[in-house]
């Protein structure tokens, strides 16, 4: 769960958009009709949070309260509910685990464990190097390429102990690793290759 504001570390202590984007937080704001604004709210927030290195700190948040016109309260409401919003800092590569059902069921718990041996850290927590945090998060909408898991903005899926920790050896040497299934998978084919329609030039009924 994410830290509350006032729990949160200090951070700068102001903040405001660059002008790219205060250009981007303006088409935001201009989605909605006059008087709606503020329901731009979590479109700017994340905004704010990738001008800020991955997370929100509370003058960021004050910042996004002030253009929109809301109380900071309300605000930090949103920030605090949804796992989304980091209300501390991450790592360089922030980790966010799936733990629901399909991707514990595929071994999600063994993904837990290889990580936090590998970095040495636990949930929540960031390598002293700055490099990897680690939390666990609700569906990320990959079930069918169980388990798997988000890497900033990168899906990493069809992984295992070994692959995964191939995956984080790379993002460790500042190398990009390919995204997407690591077991080669097809999109979403069966686990073992496709068994159906193998030949491509195949007329109906033959």
């Amino acid at each position: 769960m994410s830290a509350s504001p006032s729990s949160s570390p200090a951070g700068p202590t102001s903040f405001a958009f660059t002008p790219e984007n205060k250009a981007e937080a303006d088409k935001i704001i201009a989605r909605y009709p006059a008087g709606r604004q503020q329901s731009a709210v979590m479109g700017l927030l994340w905004l704010a949070q990738r001008q800020s290195g991955g997370w929100l700190p509370r003058a960021a948040m004050e910042h996004v309260a002030q253009v929109l016109g809301m109380a900071p309260i309300r605000v930090y409401e949103v920030a605090s509910f949804y796992t989304m919003y980091n209300l501390k800092p991450v790592g360089q590569n922030h980790i966010q685990l799936c733990r629901t059902t399909p991707c514990w069921l595929r071994g999600s718990e063994g993904l837990r464990e290889a990580c936090e041996k590998k970095l040495g850290i636990g949930l929540g927590e960031v390598t002293p190097d700055g490099k990897f945090s680690l939390i666990e998060v609700e569906c990320l909408g990959a079930c069918v390429n169980a388990p798997m898991v988000q890497i900033n903005d990168d899906f990493y899926e069809d992984l295992d102990p070994k692959r995964f920790e191939a995956v984080l050896d790379a993002l460790a040497r500042g190398e990009k690793p390919k995204t997407g299934s690591q077991s080669g998978r097809q999109g979403s084919a069966p686990d073992g290759g496709p068994t159906t329609l193998l030949n491509a030039g195949a007329k109906a009924g033959e």
